[in-house]
C-alpha cells in the first residue's frame, strides 16, 4: 500500500512538473524569439502560410495552386498567362512586406532582449506590425479574389475536388 502511495504522489510531482514547462523551450535560441526559422523562411520567400485560408476554403482557389493544377482543371493558355500575373504580383508583394514583417519582428525582439523597451516603443513598433501583417494577408486575399474572376464556376469547383475539399454545406454561391 504504501508502494502505491508513494508512486501516486511521485506520478503527482512528475505531472505537475510537466504541466509547468513551457511551450516555448528550446526556442530561446531563436534569432528572432516570436518567430521559428520555418517562419522567417517562409515570410522572406513570400508563401502563402494560412494567409488566404478564408479565401481558399470558401471557392476562392489561390493562383500558385492553380498554376500546379493547370492540367486537371483544364485551363487555357489565356488563364494561365493571367494566373502567372496574378501570382507573380502577390509573390513580389508578400516578399517584400514579408521582409518588412521580419525586420519589425526582429526589432520588437532586440527592444526586450536589450532591456529598452518603453510601453510608447512597444505600441509604435506593435502598429508597425500589425499593418504589416494586414497588408500581407490582403496581398494573397486579393490574389484569391482575382483568381475568382479568371476560372469558371466548373474549374472552381474542380480545384476544391482536386485539393480534397467538400462541398460543406452546399451554401456556395457563384457570382460569375
Amino acid at each position: 500500500m504504501k508502494l502505491i502511495i508513494i508512486a501516486l504522489i511521485l506520478f503527482g510531482v512528475s505531472s505537475v512538473a510537466a504541466s509547468t514547462q513551457s511551450p516555448y523551450v528550446g526556442e530561446e535560441s531563436n534569432e528572432i524569439k516570436s518567430m521559428s526559422p520555418s517562419e522567417i523562411n517562409g515570410l522572406l520567400q513570400g508563401n502563402g502560410m494560412g494567409f488566404a485560408k478564408a479565401a481558399e476554403l470558401n471557392q476562392y482557389p489561390g493562383p500558385r495552386h492553380v498554376l500546379d493544377l493547370a492540367e486537371q482543371i483544364n485551363l487555357s493558355s489565356q488563364q494561365i498567362e493571367q494566373t502567372n500575373r496574378v501570382f507573380e504580383s502577390m509573390r513580389e508583394k508578400a516578399i517584400n512586406l514579408g521582409a518588412q514583417l521580419v525586420e519589425y519582428e526582429r526589432k520588437l525582439d532586440a527592444l526586450f532582449s536589450s532591456r529598452q523597451i518603453s510601453a510608447s516603443a512597444l505600441d509604435a513598433i506593435l502598429l508597425k506590425i500589425g499593418e504589416t501583417r494586414a497588408m500581407l494577408r490582403g496581398a494573397h486575399l486579393h490574389a484569391h479574389l482575382e483568381m475568382k474572376k479568371i476560372l469558371s464556376h466548373h474549374q472552381v469547383l474542380m480545384y476544391d475536388n482536386l485539393r480534397g475539399y467538400s462541398s460543406g454545406s452546399g451554401n456556395h454561391k457563384h457570382t460569375h
